[in-house]
């Protein structure tokens, strides 16, 4: 009678943990589908890599994610909308280090705080900055083209793609350490910067390498330097400004973030997908293919680049004076 008891005893206690479990996996991160911010327009390349990293979390977690482009204001206002976000793991964001650093600098009034308002999750990729130059000019690299300069300013002229952008930032910092001044010409965006440096209007330009691979590859323009701190392996034989003995770095990147209290188990989570994802050779050739490098690594790796590109930037755009509100 008693051993008859005790197995009615296991048996029940086995269904109990076997129905807790069920429940458990029910209710378990993520059971619906999943919001992915993206804070600038649909066809960048923030977008489609948004979009290969979501494409990605919806195969391996089982749950949609759905990617929600809200742009405006240097991405501040897609940005905010994931910091006011409940953080419960069902909205987070693709961003990057404009709203995520350089923003805050920029802008006299900011709807939220990066440091305090959002969790960091993952580094995704960062896209190196070219300095580019018309084939026209007799210079074959960076350190060649500021001797130019240097020796007669009045003949040479810069483009970047827009006041506080990474590209004019960069130009800024170029501009200081090389002890270089420059007569800048801004542009509403890559495209119309290209057009002109094709056209001689001017000698060159500071941004993004991704609109510019097909014409660096087919030598229409000269890559004078990348400003990564390694090569672009799409490019490989444009040197970087650091080999050339010119003291600076400066990409875009590309981060997964939350709103500020997201449970660390989530966290976990959507870090080691994220980097699952972009270890594969699809997915690094998928990103090559957007001109940005596979850049992983933990939460905090991605909190002491924040840091870091904080104290950089903050220090550029405070003597540049540049704002833009």
């Amino acid at each position: 009678m008693q051993r008859r008891t005790f197995k009615f005893a296991i048996a029940a206690l086995l269904t109990g943990l076997a129905v807790s479990t069920s429940a458990l996996a029910q209710g378990g991160w993520p059971n619906k589908p999943v919001r992915v911010i993206v804070p600038f327009p649909a066809g960048g390349s923030t977008d489609v890599v948004a979009r290969l990293i979501a494409q990605g979390l919806s195969q391996k977690l089982g749950q949609q994610f759905i990617v929600d482009n809200r742009a405006g204001a240097g991405g501040n206002i897609g940005t905010d909308a994931v910091a006011k976000a409940a953080p419960d793991g069902y909205t987070i964001g693709l961003s990057t280090s404009g709203p995520l650093v350089n923003n805050k600098f920029l802008y006299k009034s900011m709807a939220f705080d990066a440091d305090k308002d959002l969790t960091p999750i993952a580094l995704v990729c960062e896209i190196p900055l070219v300095i580019a130059g018309n084939t026209k000019v007799p210079a074959k690299n960076l350190k060649e083209f500021l001797k130019l300069v240097k020796a007669n300013p009045q003949n040479y002229s810069m483009g970047q793609p827009g006041n506080g952008t990474i590209g004019h930032l960069a130009l800024e910092q170029l501009s200081m350490v090389s002890e270089t001044k420059f007569t800048t010409v801004p542009y509403r965006g890559d495209t119309p910067a290209m057009t002109d440096l094709l056209g001689g209007s001017i000698q060159a330009l500071s941004a993004p390498i991704t609109a510019f691979i097909p014409n660096l590859s087919a030598g229409k323009l000269n890559g004078l330097a990348v400003t990564s701190a390694a090569r672009y392996p799409g490019l490989p034989n444009i040197p970087t400004a650091k080999e050339q003995g010119i003291d600076m770095v400066a990409t875009v990147w590309f981060a997964i973030v939350g709103p500020a209290g997201l449970p660390p188990e989530i966290i976990k989570t959507l870090n080691t997908e994220v980097n699952n994802i972009l270890g594969t050779v699809h997915g690094r050739a998928q990103l090559q293919q957007y001109g940005a490098v596979a850049n992983t690594g933990t939460p905090d790796l991605l909190r002491k680049m924040m840091n870091e590109d904080s104290k950089k930037w903050q220090k550029v755009i405070s003597t540049a004076g540049v704002t833009l509100n």
